[in-house]
């Protein structure tokens, strides 16, 4: 028999997760469906050793300790979750409910909020020749092991957060770090890079842009580098190579599902309540576009209880819902 739930959350990175801990809270019958092995998101796959500074009260917390923090969170109130798990399609019902369809079961729901974040996301390439195939070995994309890069020369190309928070926690093993951008300002946060800038045994190369690759007899690699508006070149010797040049991104399983949501530039259009065209759709953290959304992960953390809020008031309207967590009983 399909189980029927008040809310079913699409997606299990940490806003999901806190999305399906406020339903618990508020004592609606919810699943959260994750495509992946495990929940956390990106933060779980991509990077777990990462700082993440944007949530309030946990100042430099890694990626790995967040997702944990949130599992115990989620521990406390009664969710079903289901991991590993692909969702192929969202029916919108005639009498106001959906089907949710992924590859082993059926399931039906009052209501829906979707929380895929950027959904298939890539890293933007290295675009210098013989890069491509050494991707893994000498070039990195992602940062999953800091001690993966324990005592070795190390430079990271790149201007965002990404880039700078990478070169901070790579200068606490490497031997080396250097910090390469094209230009002299950084698109990330001024505090970290004038951190870096103190840094014992970190570099800082503005405005430098590689031009060319090659590896040498020891494994390790030549970068060669022009610096921009000038004809200064430079020859930088190290052993990996980090890029942080961002991510294209696209959420196309959405494409694939009955619901005609509204979008701009790929994102989901969401309304002052996080409610999407679609009665009873919700849409949460960087899934969605609004005017002045900020994406951040404590952007989506505020997102998460107005959804909630929005949805249990449409499913039960006599419901008083308790708007302070020390009005409720948590045991």
């Amino acid at each position: 028999m399909q189980k029927n739930y008040d809310v079913t959350i699409i997606g299990g990175g940490p806003v999901g997760m806190f999305a399906a801990f406020y339903c618990g809270l508020h004592q609606l019958s919810a699943q959260l469906v994750e495509s992946l092995p495990q929940l956390g998101g990106q933060l779980t796959a991509l990077y777990p050793e990462k700082q993440i500074w944007d949530v309030a009260g946990l100042p430099g917390i890694t990626a790995a300790k967040l997702v944990d923090q949130l599992k115990q969170q989620l521990a406390i109130v009664d969710v079903d979750q289901f991991t590993g798990e692909k969702v192929t399609d969202v029916v919108a019902n005639a009498d106001g409910t959906f089907t949710i369809h992924s590859a082993n079961r059926t399931s039906q729901s009052k209501s829906v909020v979707i929380a895929l974040g950027n959904g298939a996301f890539h890293p933007r390439q290295l675009r210098l020749a013989g890069a491509e195939d050494l991707t893994d070995q000498q070039v990195h994309y992602f940062v999953r092991h800091k001690a993966d890069f324990k005592g070795q020369r190390v430079a990271v190309l790149g201007g965002g957060n990404s880039a700078l928070d990478n070169a901070k926690m790579l200068a606490e093993v490497a031997e080396q770090v250097t910090l390469i951008h094209r230009r002299d300002q950084f698109r990330g946060h001024e505090l970290v890079a004038d951190q870096l800038r103190a840094m014992d045994g970190v570099d800082m190369m503005t405005p430098f842009l590689p031009r060319n690759l090659e590896v040498n007899d020891d494994q390790s690699l030549t970068l060669s580098l022009k610096k921009m508006r000038s004809d200064e070149e430079r020859q930088l010797t190290v052993d990996k190579l980090v890029v942080n040049y961002g991510f294209t991104s696209n959420n196309d399983a959405l494409s694939n599902w009955s619901l005609q949501l509204a979008s701009d530039h790929h994102q989901i259009k969401v309304d002052q309540q996080m409610a999407t065209n679609v009665p009873g759709v919700y849409a949460i953290g960087d899934a969605v576009t609004y005017p002045g959304r900020t994406a951040l992960i404590a952007t989506g953390f505020g997102e998460a209880p107005i959804a909630v809020a929005a949805l249990a008031k449409r499913l039960y309207p006599e419901k008083s819902m308790a708007i302070h967590s020390s009005s409720l009983k948590i045991n």
